[in-house]
């Protein structure tokens, strides 16, 4: 097997923010998804805490992405601002598409798969161990700006203008080749 490619992380490319601490009863910080995270699995997103925000932070967003999928753009598995300032844990769960655990107002948009919720980790077999960099961005504004039509590009971009703050955890997860 191929030494795996690492592609760059999304947040390589913004400027520096204020660090953001990131922890998950979930997902360990550089070890291995949990079935649970799995698309053709638990397919759920994973619980999400977070501390040490800088003073000015308004609200947050949280973002799941693939940068090693063979896209040539990664993937996006999750997408959600608009949470509120006062709010500093997701439960597992709160990406589903009914949003429990999400507070009032936060904001899904499509991933990649589509859909307006959390899609969990689905690397094509043989790949190799994809990257699921799951991340908290706090916020200089209540509203980031786009609606749930934006594309995670769009809350990308607003997001390297309005992020403050910023912390990561990142899984990883391989499906082994075929025969």
């Amino acid at each position: 097997m191929s030494e795996p490619r690492r592609r760059p992380l999304p947040h390589d490319f913004h400027p520096p923010v204020a660090p953001v601490t990131v922890v998950s009863d979930d997902v360990p910080d550089g070890g291995r998804l949990k079935d649970e995270q799995v698309f053709a699995a638990g397919n759920t997103s994973p619980h999400l805490r977070w501390s040490g925000a800088p003073e000015g932070t308004k609200s947050y967003a949280v973002t799941c992405y693939d940068p090693d999928a063979p896209t040539g753009s990664g993937f996006w598995h999750w997408v959600v601002f608009n949470i509120p300032a006062d709010v500093s844990e997701l439960p597992a769960g709160a990406g589903s598409g009914e949003k429990p655990g999400l507070p009032a107002g936060a904001v899904h948009v499509r991933n990649d798969y589509g859909t307006r919720d959390f899609g969990g980790a689905a690397p094509p077999p043989g790949d190799g161990p994809h990257r699921y960099v799951f991340t908290v961005y706090a916020v200089d504004a209540e509203q980031l700006g786009p609606d749930g039509n934006a594309t995670p590009a769009q809350v990308g971009f607003m997001l390297r203008f309005h992020a403050i703050g910023r912390g990561q955890l990142i899984g990883e997860y391989e499906v082994p080749a075929e025969g």
